[in-house]
């Protein structure tokens, strides 16, 4: 039962509930933007309450789930007056049993939610109460969709898929709630789990072929159908001994887009399924590869659009900490000079409480994404934002997904370890050189050219890297760029390169579109051409 839709919205300085509701909002949309009715930014000290009555059909007669998307940042939930959950963390879902605050099939939900913002050290992304420039409007409250779940006793909560393409077979096992055994069926053949299931005729995943193969799983009387994919991201040595990535055991160039996954009307919730869809196609039409999801976590439904239109995935984890110190965000950029992460205080991370907590988050992002094909590496620190112990934070994602690259620290404060180095260039021209330690080298961000479009921009602001006048100027700067700095890099050992940025956002009008989506600054043709490299 989908709960997006209308609920009574109230927004008070405490966290007793009100007596009344006087605003009507649209969930899944924060209060911030213009899809959600309000339109109103939310300050730390406020409090949002929610609330919407429901009956529920005769037929949900076992257990009743309650599923929350995203809640940003502290979400305290009641069930016909009776606290069901206190949930932390602003970017992943969360769901509870409401079967036992169940009264006559009626269920009246209230949901009391807090943000401090960027005024805390928890994760926030690129969310400033003070926006602009690179940072933008915060978000706060229910931005993803809300739902309830009938589901038997018995019953699957969590499926995990491993793919193994040099063997041909997937790993899957389940995590079950009651007695019952879980089983796959694949290939007209039943398996009990946990299993390997090896593939016939194995075709594997790539952004040209996105091959996806179908599964159904069953628990008692739980019924749940999946896919997979069958492929392989690794950093192999090419035959001039190069350390490149390589996609399936074949070199695989990642020519990508920066994503910020902010949008004009729902800010960071998508419009619509349909527009997230048209943000992948557009961004393959240009012959992009990868789209680096940056700092954010989207609806699981963009995912699977990239599993099956074919995009690869750089998914960033959330960056947190305290107010960050301009000279270490300076001083890699400027100098080239690297320090040391375990310098808490300079970069913002003395509060023991934060790190540990985001320790657990990217945890628990990667158990939440470990089923999507698409992604292929995971971004721990971007310029040394809330950057801390970036060594041992890189053998804890090591070891809990072996199957993804990992950049440590991108472009910034550059721990030595790994397979990857990954730099950002914005001010100067790209000149490859090859890591000292061996790694593979990513250009993880570059460009950022502007080209202002009236009557589509957020505000009079021209925020970007190198500006210019007019469509035809911006591509040939785009020819110079990609032909004089991008392919003699490529030639030399660089196996990827990621351009700011996709879409314009508030300030920032380096995007190929605009923010509101509605003007493509270049033909996706001509793009095409230009990053053929």
């Amino acid at each position: 039962m989908n709960l997006n839709g209308e609920w009574n919205f109230e927004v008070t300085e405490s966290s007793r509930k009100p007596m009344a509701y006087g605003s009507k909002i649209i969930v899944p949309f924060s209060p911030e933007s213009k899809l959600s009715g309000i339109q109103r930014q939310i300050q730390p000290q406020e409090y949002l309450f929610y609330e919407r009555k429901i009956t529920l059909p005769e037929e949900y007669a076992e257990k009743i789930i309650l599923h929350f998307g995203a809640v940003d940042y502290e979400a305290i939930v009641w069930v016909n007056d009776r606290e069901v959950i206190h949930h932390t963390g602003g970017y992943l879902p969360f769901e509870v049993d409401i079967s036992p605050y169940i009264e006559d099939r009626i269920a009246d939900i209230v949901i009391c939610v807090r943000d401090e913002s960027d005024q805390s050290w928890h994760s926030r992304g690129k969310q400033k109460i003070k926006r602009g420039g690179i940072w933008y409007t915060p978000q706060s409250g229910i931005w993803q969709s809300v739902w309830i779940e009938p589901v038997p006793n018995s019953y699957i909560k969590n499926i995990k898929i491993s793919p193994d393409f040099d063997t041909a077979s997937v790993h899957i096992s389940a995590d079950i709630e009651g007695d019952e055994k879980a089983f796959a069926v694949f290939d007209s053949v039943t398996y009990e789990l946990p299993a390997v299931i090896k593939v016939k005729d194995p075709i594997g995943w790539t952004p040209e072929n996105p091959k996806l193969y179908d599964i159904s799983f069953q628990c008692g009387k739980d019924r749940i159908k999946s896919y997979f994919a069958l492929r392989k991201f690794s950093v192999e040595k090419d035959k001039s001994g190069i350390p490149r990535v390589f996609l399936n055991n074949k070199e695989c160039f990642q020519n990508g887009l920066l994503d910020q996954g902010y949008w004009e009307d729902g800010l960071y919730t998508p419009p619509t399924d349909e527009a997230m869809i048209q943000d992948i196609l557009m961004a393959k039409k240009m012959g992009f590869n990868v789209l680096r999801k940056h700092i954010k976590v989207e609806p699981l439904r963009w995912y699977y659009h990239c599993d099956r239109l074919g995009m690869i995935v750089w998914q960033d984890f959330i960056n947190g900490g305290g107010q960050y110190n301009p000279v270490c965000t300076i001083f890699p950029l400027a100098l080239g000079f690297h320090l040391k992460d375990n310098k808490y205080s300079f970069f913002a991370r003395k509060s023991e409480e934060g790190r540990t907590e985001f320790k657990a988050e990217i945890l628990e992002i990667i158990h939440h994404l470990y089923n999507c094909p698409c992604i292929g590496l995971w971004t721990i620190f971007n310029e040394g934002w809330g950057q801390f112990d970036a060594a041992q934070l890189y053998h804890l994602v090591k070891k809990e997904d072996p199957t993804r690259l990992i950049d440590p620290a991108s472009g910034w404060h550059d721990q030595g370890i790994g397979d990857i180095v990954s730099k950002h260039v914005y001010f100067r021209k790209y000149h490859f050189k090859p890591d000292k330690k061996g790694r593979c080298v990513l250009l993880s961000e570059f460009g950022g050219y502007n080209l202002r479009i009236p009557n589509h921009c957020f505000n009079e602001k021209n925020f970007g890297y190198r500006g210019y006048k007019s469509a035809s100027k911006l591509m040939n700067a785009l020819k110079d760029l990609y032909s004089n700095q991008i392919a003699p890099a490529k030639e030399l050992g660089l196996s990827g390169a990621i351009y700011t940025q996709l879409s314009d956002v508030e300030d920032e009008l380096n995007g190929f579109v605009t923010y509101d989506r509605e003007i493509v600054k270049i033909d996706p043709a001509n793009v095409n051409q230009i990053i053929s490299i």
